[in-house]
């Protein structure tokens, strides 16, 4: 099997990143979580294609931890759902197959893993919650 070059993995990135926040912002659940959370968009961008840059290409461009941000944003279970199919579909469409596998397992992960982290309650349903009752 030969390995695609990383610089046409980290164009890749790169796409997947500006069409999943194209995305993203128009999206009626997701916008008005990023466009109220996000002030330099170029800045954040650059930041999210070198978090992705490190999962996918063992790059060190990226340090740090996103779930304290995340942790602030008023985000519910539906936004997690909904990000995740968005994420999906855009990196099954901007990233080579290998790539698109190991990027989609990741966001899975973190998605569950935010959830755990945010959703520490069980509501009066059974759902999870960020407060008790």
């Amino acid at each position: 099997m030969t390995e695609t070059p990383n610089l046409e993995v980290e164009e890749s990135i790169n796409n997947l990143v500006r069409e999943f926040y194209r995305e993203a912002r128009q999206d009626s659940l997701l916008g008005p979580i990023f466009n109220s959370a996000i002030e330099d968009w170029d800045v954040h961008l650059r930041i999210v294609a070198d978090f992705w840059s490190k999962a996918l290409l063992k790059t060190e461009r990226y340090s740090g931890s996103p779930f304290p941000l995340h942790m602030k944003m008023p985000v519910e279970l539906e936004h997690f759902e909904r990000w995740l199919a968005l994420f999906e579909e855009t990196a099954k469409a901007t990233l080579p197959a290998e790539y698109g596998a190991k990027a989609i397992a990741k966001a899975r992960h973190m998605a569950e893993s935010f959830k755990a982290g945010i959703f520490i309650f069980v509501d009066k349903n059974g759902r999870p919650a960020r407060h008790p009752g």
